[in-house]
């Protein structure tokens, strides 16, 4: 048993617990891919198989030659300078772990019913292999560069089963994951996992625009160890008890939101076959629409919208959007992202404004700075007009008292 620790601020995998299993049957992988059947995957198939759409799984890399996957990779890369032209040399400690996520997605099974058959069997996948911690450019470069190739070699979904553990990212995301979401792409990402260190999600999970995945346990309750928490969460999937492809021909029971992540993607390339037509806004919304409401709120930070329904997914009739119901990163970046002013004051202008020669204070709104939003006001609208009001309300005060009792003494009938 291995467990895999994501360190604070910097970009990890989102695994939690891997364990080898050989098969002993024809049978046994297949029959532990419970989900299949409980979360509306079976059903969705009368409907579609994901046909026609492409997800790129920006991970370690995948072992495209295992019998499960032999054919679903049709292209890839490598960002980290030390993997495989084409990706599919897995790198890493972790080197199983981009694998597992592929088979999840897009695993075709062997044999007469042999073997991972991922939830969109029919979709095909892109390799990107990333080193977390190694390479010849850091990851958080990597991952930028990772999700540009992705989009300029026809992903119509990324899945990223991967945590910066931060809330924060850095300023080279927002060019590409802008970049991906103006193409139309929908970008899949883990919550995190408490098990490894995550008790909070995220980036990428934390930024606009992407759909954010937890993971339950085979009950539809919140994962402890497997999942996270946080307001950017969309829906819930299952993320204990999976099973995955393995590199070299074996398979792996593992835990995390590594593996719900890969179900949801899986899931958006399912409706996007069915629905060729919609744009990324409108297919995040049909996903998080359909899902079986759970927690005592909607959205909720365990659960998001709920638990995912892929039948329904792929056949309810759905309102419209406009806008991308996990919010626009165009916009955050706009308010978030604004460069300090340069102005020079004029002579009279010898005494500042609070606001010249400094970064206009954002509006409390939420985002990765100020998750609560408007509850709680920002440090800098606090130190901008908190502090110097009360200030003036205890100068106020005092002048006020002053003026009371002079005026009191000076009516004061004198004696005589």
């Amino acid at each position: 048993m291995r467990r895999i620790l994501a360190a604070i601020a910097t970009i990890g995998i989102a695994a939690s617990v891997v364990v080898a299993v050989q098969p002993a049957s024809a049978d046994v992988i297949r029959d532990r891919e419970y989900w299949l059947n409980s979360y509306g995957f079976s059903q969705a198939w009368t409907t579609t198989r994901g046909a026609g759409v492409t997800v790129a799984v920006i991970d370690t890399g995948i072992d495209g030659s295992h019998p499960d996957l032999v054919g679903s990779v049709i292209g890839g890369t490598d960002v980290s300078g030390i993997g495989s032209a084409n990706g599919q040399r897995p790198i890493g400690p972790n080197d199983e772990h981009g694998t597992m996520v592929a088979s999840l997605i897009a695993g075709q099974g062997h044999g007469d019913g042999e073997g991972v058959i991922g939830v969109a069997p029919a979709a095909r996948l892109l390799s990107v292999s990333v080193g977390f911690g190694v390479g010849t450019v850091g990851s958080d470069e990597q991952i930028a560069r990772a999700v540009r190739w992705s989009v300029d070699n026809g992903a119509d979904v990324i899945n990223m089963s991967l945590t910066r553990n931060t809330l924060q990212w850095p300023e080279s995301w927002d060019d590409a994951f802008l970049y991906a979401m103006q193409h139309d792409v929908v970008i899949v990402a883990a919550a995190g996992n408490r098990g490894s260190g995550t008790t909070e999600v995220g980036a990428p999970a934390t930024m606009p625009g992407v759909l954010t995945v937890a993971g339950v346990d085979q009950n539809g309750k919140a994962s402890f160890d497997a999942s996270s928490q946080g307001i950017t969460i969309s829906v819930a999937a299952p993320s204990e008890d999976l099973v995955g492809a393995a590199p070299g021909g074996g398979y792996f029971n593992w835990a995390g939101t590594s593996g719900a992540t890969p179900i949801v993607a899986g899931m958006v390339a399912l409706v996007r076959s069915a629905y060729p037509k919609l744009d990324a806004a409108n297919v995040i919304n049909r996903i998080i629409a359909t899902a079986t409401p759970a927690g005592a709120q909607r959205p909720s930070p365990i659960y998001g919208y709920g638990l995912i329904d892929a039948a329904a997914a792929v056949t309810a009739q759905v309102t419209p959007v406009t806008e991308n119901p996990m919010g626009d990163l165009k916009e955050w970046i706009r308010v978030y992202r604004r460069a300090p002013s340069t102005a020079t004051p004029s002579p009279q202008e010898t005494t500042p404004s609070p606001t010249q020669g400094a970064t206009v204070p954002a509006p409390p709104s939420a985002g990765p700075d100020n998750p609560l939003g408007t509850v709680l006001p920002t440090i800098a609208s606090l130190r901008d007009t908190g502090i110097p009001l009360a200030v003036f309300a205890v100068f106020g005060t005092l002048l006020a008292i002053l003026v009371r009792e002079f005026y009191r003494r000076t009516r004061r009938p004198q004696r005589r």
